[in-house]
């Protein structure tokens, strides 16, 4: 570990944490299964968090990340039966 750059652990953490919450938004093959909005929101927040705190150091990883997380979103409110209001799902609180 110590051999690999920050920007790419934070991309690994970030890529991590974008396939987990896409799991328990019942993205993957049989998704349904696994479907859990609070564990989605949790990881989703925690993304955002991970994003927010390393945005000055993603350079060109910055937009693909972003597109993510907001795909992410966009992804939780389709799910839910009660959608959030604008500005108040999931990592929507800290800027994105």
């Amino acid at each position: 570990m110590a051999t690999i750059p920050a920007v790419e652990v934070i991309t690994r953490a970030s890529v991590m944490l974008m396939s987990a919450a896409a799991e328990k938004l019942g993205l993957a093959e049989d998704g349904q299964r696994y479907l859990d909005l609070d564990e989605a929101r949790r990881l989703i927040e925690a993304y955002a968090g991970l994003l927010g705190a390393a945005q000055a150091d993603l350079g060109v990883h910055r937009q693909p990340l972003r597109d993510g997380l907001k795909a992410l979103q966009e992804a939780f409110r389709e799910a839910s039966s009660y959608p959030d209001q604008p500005g108040q799902g999931p990592g929507e609180k800290s800027g994105f």
